[in-house]
């Protein structure tokens, strides 16, 4: 068998990971030094990344979903001519598990069960519920609300998935009457919505999503469920309404500041469950993206178009 013409490099410089190079290989390509290259996987962070590519470079993979720090490091203004692809969709089904996971730990009212050293079998708790019948709301209805539809539905949920076009969310599980509404309509889900689950990409236009206006919206039992970025929800406000009692609770694997620091009222306030950004854990990373990467190359040595397409002027 002749050996491709297609090389593609793997940055910085250190021994790839043996499931990217299969990875690479088996869709078509060989992996050879960034002189010489096609494309380049890199693995490295923004503000390592090259600040010149040889001319024969016509696309680079990059790690993660969210890339707001590739932006922050100028990567996209400073190559202009070269096509980006993020990890986006890569990892959705691991973190609409967690997404699901913290959700149904709210709903069923778990963080307290966990909390008990004793045996304490209560009537009523008054928030305690189910998703049955209920109105789960997705804002940003992507790779991972795409994942997240046919886990909630079977559940009896209603499913209103937000996303920028407003077209209807289709595809492999997703029930014929999910609901879907344009990203700029927003606002007039928020009365009739039992939960919340936030899955946009973190931009300037989607910092603090949910303010103090829109979690007033929501219901006493409602939980609001973050897995995208710290940014898209108030903090602070966010803070005050479990306080107070205007929501149910709020499950977070992202936070505004991250990493948490110790000692901030979200660690102790008994509706609120945190974790450190792990829906997407090492040990199911790397299997997940060497599948990314392998279908990606496969279509560009086929001169096809790739998945998960920077736009820049997006901002994702």
């Amino acid at each position: 068998m002749p050996e491709s013409a297609t090389t593609i490099a793997i940055a910085p410089d250190q021994p790839a990971p043996r499931l990217l190079e299969k990875a690479v290989v088996g869709a078509g390509a060989r992996v050879g030094e960034l002189a010489e290259a096609d494309a380049l996987i890199w693995l490295g962070k923004p503000g390592d990344f090259p600040k010149s590519l040889p001319s024969t470079v016509r696309w680079v993979q990059l790690p993660a979903a969210g890339i707001e720090d590739f932006f922050t490091a100028g990567v996209f203004a400073a190559h202009p001519d070269v096509e980006f692809t993020s990890a986006a969709g890569a990892f959705s089904h691991s973190v609409a598990e967690h997404a699901l996971m913290l959700l149904l730990a709210g709903v069923r009212y778990l963080p307290e069960q966990l909390r008990a050293t004793s045996w304490q079998q209560r009537e009523f708790f008054p928030h305690v519920g189910s998703l049955r019948g209920k109105t789960v709301t997705i804002v940003g209805a992507g790779g991972i609300g795409r994942a997240l539809i046919p886990m909630v539905a079977p559940l009896g949920a209603h499913v209103i998935a937000v996303n920028r076009s407003g077209r209807k969310v289709a595809g492999a599980g997703i029930p014929a009457d999910v609901e879907t509404v344009p990203a700029d309509q927003l606002g007039r889900v928020w009365s009739h919505t039992d939960h919340v689950v936030v899955a946009a990409p973190a931009t300037a236009q989607t910092r603090h999503l949910i303010g103090a206006d829109e979690l007033a919206r929501l219901k006493p039992s409602s939980w609001v469920i973050n897995i995208a970025r710290g940014s898209l929800i108030d903090t602070d406000a966010l803070v005050d309404a479990l306080t107070a009692g205007t929501i149910g609770g709020a499950g977070l694997d992202v936070t505004d500041p991250e990493p948490l620091p110790d000692g901030h009222p979200l660690w102790t306030l008994p509706n609120a469950i945190i974790t450190p950004h792990d829906s997407n854990p090492p040990q199911l990373r790397l299997a997940a993206f060497a599948d990314h990467v392998g279908a990606n190359v496969s279509r560009f040595v086929a001169g096809e178009h790739l998945a998960a397409i920077v736009e820049p002027q997006r901002g994702y």
